[in-house]
């Protein structure tokens, strides 16, 4: 899928045929000297795109794939947009690969125990536990949070996978913040808008709510974002794909929310436009339904 001008000679391409299957868009220059299938960069999957780049990456830098780079490759939530062609990589102080970072590699240095490396994809990658914490460590708060809930939510990584790696980089750049990380981080939250909830429900001042809790009435009613139980208010976290790709939902939320409201609890709901540009008012809705007696 992804090779130097050398190594496409070997698979019996000459100089010749390279040039003439980039001219006919079956190739693509990654960068100098390095050639990728075109079918490959014109994948839906962004985790398979970024791939190639990284394979791309590693023929230059030969460092072990890392921070960003290996959260795209396991498949772990990342806050905010990052480059697919921007790879991020690893190296010893003291070890081979390339020292200085580019337009298109990003080089951090730190030790790499064995343990803390794996293979995603035939390229050398950090575990999911070492991926965490690199993010924890050199990440804001908020989005290395939105990362360790998806690693221990997806089942890619235990707390106590974390706190053993975080004990192997005590003294490092970020490791207080990883710890911070470690401390607020939580399995239970099921997409990035409940991570990100999580944190600035917890920076406003509200107190910590229940995950993933099931409520009954006279029967099940059904499982809620967050719950504050000691104000009998339920918090509901709507993603902006929600009701477009599950028709009749809407229809049926409406219904589950009299349902809640009947068993006497008060129903938030919130978006991502609203938490992260409304914030105040998220925070107000709140606060308010803590404030009432009833559930109307």
């Amino acid at each position: 899928m992804v090779g130097t001008t050398a190594q496409w000679a070997a698979r019996g391409v000459s100089g010749w045929q390279l040039r003439r299957y980039v001219e006919q868009g079956k190739l693509v220059a990654i960068r100098r000297g390095v050639y990728a299938r075109s079918a490959a960069l014109r994948s839906r999957d962004p985790t398979l795109v970024h791939v190639v780049h990284v394979a791309a990456a590693w023929l230059v830098s030969h460092a072990t794939v890392s921070h960003e780079s290996a959260a795209m490759l396991h498949r772990l939530d990342l806050m905010g947009r990052t480059p697919r062609a921007t790879v991020t990589v690893t190296r010893r102080p003291n070890g081979p690969g390339s020292r200085s970072s580019r337009n298109d590699i990003k080089v951090h240095a730190a030790e790499l125990p064995a343990g803390q490396v794996t293979k995603k994809f035939g390229l050398p990658v950090t575990t999911p536990a070492r991926t965490t914490i690199d993010i924890a460590r050199t990440r804001q708060f908020l989005d290395a949070v939105v990362t360790a809930d998806s690693a221990l939510h997806k089942r890619k990584t235990s707390k106590r996978q974390l706190t053993d790696v975080l004990r192997t980089c005590q003294g490092w750049p970020g490791a207080v913040a990883a710890q911070r990380v470690l401390d607020f981080c939580d399995g239970r939250a099921e997409s990035p808008l409940e991570s990100c909830a999580r944190v600035i429900f917890a920076e406003r001042g509200l107190p910590p709510p229940e995950l993933q809790v099931e409520i009954y009435g006279l029967e099940f009613i059904g499982r809620v974002d967050f719950l504050w139980p000691q104000y009998s208010t339920i918090s509901e976290a709507d993603g902006l794909s929600k009701y477009e790709k599950t028709p009749g939902l809407a229809t049926d939320q409406l219904e589950r929310d009299q349902l809640l409201r009947e068993a006497g609890y008060k129903v938030v709901h919130f978006t991502w436009q609203q938490l992260l540009h409304q914030t105040l008012r998220v925070i107000s809705w709140h606060k308010v339904a803590f404030a009432r007696t009833t559930p109307e």
